[in-house]
């Protein structure tokens, strides 16, 4: 691959006590990782230099101080603060927040100026980044903010997609954040998201129900047939194949997933339960109908096993290639879509 066929992945290193240095190491520590991408970690010298001896890597870092000094043979940081950190491992800490918002930020300015092609965020702790200048949930929240678009939470592996139509809501407050404006919103969202980011020509959505067992037919609440079920009619008049509601305690054990490209569920953990269950540490957490590609792991900080050489680094790997693949897979789409004619004779 030339190096100017090589996509530039950013990383922001998210919370600095938590699991992310070293899963960013022992994912570029396999030297075959830079044959796929150029990576370009925003923390800073003397942070990394510590991440590398602390876990007694042999990983080359190069370091710069703008994103114009990175090399495409080496895995970069580009020192994104000055000055030492207090690093301690397993401790939630609010200037440790603002480190990982730092990175963030920069990450994300790079992003926005294509000075990097897709980014990879290694988790943060929702509580310490909050501050008087960032006041979002998470990264999804921001990123939509400063990308623009439709977002989604995107649960993603080879076999098995699942978005939400609401994410960080309390339970209590679910059903009155979901009428028929969100669930067309989403569904389009999702239905974009797989043509141009997954290559799928005709996507198949499923639809969970609101409440247990769809709402039994108004027995067990009316949101479903009242809200849900209309607008499933609406979509598909559209021509859109989704399908719905389903109850969502017997979806996933029945394999019934197994027949659609995407799922919705209505919030959280009614879709982030059963995927991790069947995915955890493969899984990815794809930003869906943002401007630019955005992906993480599965899981968080992980504070309990933080500093210890004990955490697994597949699902940031994972979230490796599918930025990378996601992000060709755009290109191509766009190229197509701008002129099918020209590309269809070549």
């Amino acid at each position: 691959m030339e190096k100017e066929e090589k996509i530039r992945v950013g990383i922001s290193i998210g919370d600095l006590n938590g699991i992310g240095s070293e899963i960013i190491i022992k994912t570029f520590e396999d030297p075959r990782m830079l044959d796929f991408c150029t990576p370009i970690i925003f923390a800073s010298q003397q942070s990394m230099s510590f991440f590398k001896k602390h876990f007694n890597s042999k990983i080359n870092f190069h370091f710069a101080n703008s994103i114009n000094q990175i090399k495409h043979s080496k895995v970069n940081v580009v020192n994104s603060w000055k000055g030492n950190v207090n690093i301690k491992f397993g401790v939630e800490d609010k200037k440790i927040g603002e480190f990982a918002i730092k990175s963030l930020e920069t990450a994300v300015k790079a992003l926005k100026s294509n000075a990097i092609d897709a980014l990879v965020t290694a988790p943060i702790n929702k509580h310490n980044i909050q501050s008087e200048t960032f006041k979002f949930p998470g990264h999804t929240d921001y990123l939509a903010e400063q990308l623009g678009g439709q977002s989604l939470m995107f649960m993603i592996t080879e076999n098995l997609r699942v978005g939400l139509l609401t994410d960080h809501v309390p339970v209590k407050d679910v059903s009155g954040h979901i009428d028929e404006a969100l669930i067309i919103s989403k569904v389009n969202t999702v239905h974009e998201t797989l043509k141009k980011d997954f290559k799928i020509a005709k996507p198949k959505i499923a639809l969970l129900g609101i409440n247990p067992h769809a709402g039994d037919n108004g027995v067990i609440g009316k949101e479903d047939d009242d809200i849900i079920r209309p607008t499933l009619l609406k979509l598909k008049e559209e021509g859109k194949l989704v399908f719905g509601p389903y109850s969502a305690d017997s979806f996933f054990g029945s394999n019934s997933y197994k027949n659609f490209d995407a799922i919705l569920a209505a919030y959280h953990d009614q879709g982030l339960i059963p995927f991790k269950t069947i995915s955890f540490g493969e899984g990815v957490n794809f930003t869906a109908g943002l401007s630019k590609v955005r992906t993480s792991p599965d899981h968080g900080t992980a504070y309990e096993i933080a500093g210890k050489n004990k955490a697994d680094e597949t699902s940031f790997k994972e979230a490796v290639f599918k930025a990378i693949q996601i992000f060709r897979n755009r290109n191509e789409y766009e190229i197509y879509a701008s002129n099918p004619l020209k590309v269809a004779s070549n």
